[in-house]
């Protein structure tokens, strides 16, 4: 019985021993494998840094070859009439007929009864024709070169603003377009106007740059607004379904003021007055001179 414990303890001292060597053999694979992790993670991180600047690199050739639209000479037309302002010309008609979403290379020859080849002499790719037709537009935003820009900076604002708005109501796909294309010539020129116009007020570049981006925005923010008016404008002024949702929310109590116009006017009217507001020819220099004089008001109550 002795001997037989004895072999049992050294079959389990010798599978001891070999599990002790099968636990180091799985410690080590395991680091192996964390190591291995580990640097796969570093490679993927520094392929990923590497695609976002290949990316970058992409674009900014990219926004380079554009540039150079303007900038390339143009080929010997065989028509005289074709030429990149007749191509922008007609490009920006087709949006504001059709929609921006109609334009196209292939369209866009047809309209001008030309081959679509020959159009890729003037203009090589759809970003370039985006960058042609915008800056077409932006070209209505100057003070033309007879026309003397006011020296006083609110009546200069006001100009640009009201060029601006002009501008966006004629085109107003151009507000949809979510792709910046580079800076042409007119978008350029345009700026300089802007900072033209504020160039009198005794203030560091930067807090002028504030004054023109407000008004900006107020034009950009208004003339959206106005769009979607338009298009939505004959349910708005007839009310129907809108009303009942609003007199919905109203008999909840949870909006005071709603309930407040619907006591004073009754829904239907305050709806009405509401529509002929947003309708209102006059609202847009009403709140632009509201803007230009809390901006005036900031300038006059700065120390010295």
């Amino acid at each position: 019985m002795e001997k037989a414990a004895a072999k049992v303890d050294r079959v389990a001292a010798k599978m001891a021993e070999q599990a002790a060597r099968h636990e180091v053999r799985a410690a080590k694979a395991m680091e192996k494998a964390a190591t291995l992790d580990r640097f796969t993670e570093r490679h993927a991180r520094t392929a990923s840094k590497a695609a976002a600047k290949a990316e970058v690199l992409a674009r900014v050739a990219e926004g380079l070859g554009t540039l150079d639209l303007w900038t390339r000479t143009e080929p010997a037309a065989r028509r005289p009439r074709l030429n990149r302002e007749a191509i922008a010309a007609t490009a920006a008609r087709i949006a504001d007929t059709e929609g921006f979403d109609a334009l196209s290379m292939r369209r866009l020859a047809a309209e001008l009864d030309a081959g679509t080849m020959t159009l890729y002499h003037y203009v090589r790719t759809k970003d370039e024709l985006l960058a042609l037709v915008v800056d077409f537009v932006m070209g209505e935003l100057l003070y033309p070169p007879d026309e003397p820009m006011p020296s006083d900076w609110r009546e200069a604002l006001t100009g640009i603003a009201g060029r601006t708005r002009a501008a966006l109501e004629r085109h107003p796909w151009i507000i949809d377009i979510t792709d910046d294309p580079p800076l042409g010539p007119n978008s350029v020129r345009h700026f300089d106007q802007t900072m033209q116009a504020v160039a009198s007020l005794d203030l560091p570049p930067a807090d002028r740059f504030d004054i023109v981006t407000a008004v900006d925005e107020y034009v950009f923010g208004y003339c959206l607004h106005h769009r979607n008016f338009e298009s939505s404008s004959t349910e708005i002024a007839r009310g129907g379904e809108m009303i009942a949702y609003v007199n919905g929310l109203v008999e909840t109590g949870d909006y005071p003021q709603l309930a407040l116009l619907a006591e004073q006017y009754g829904l239907e009217e305050a709806w009405r007055q509401i529509a002929e507001h947003l309708a209102n020819p006059d609202r847009f220099d009403r709140n632009l001179r509201r803007l230009l004089d809390g901006i005036e008001a900031d300038l006059q109550a700065r120390p010295g």
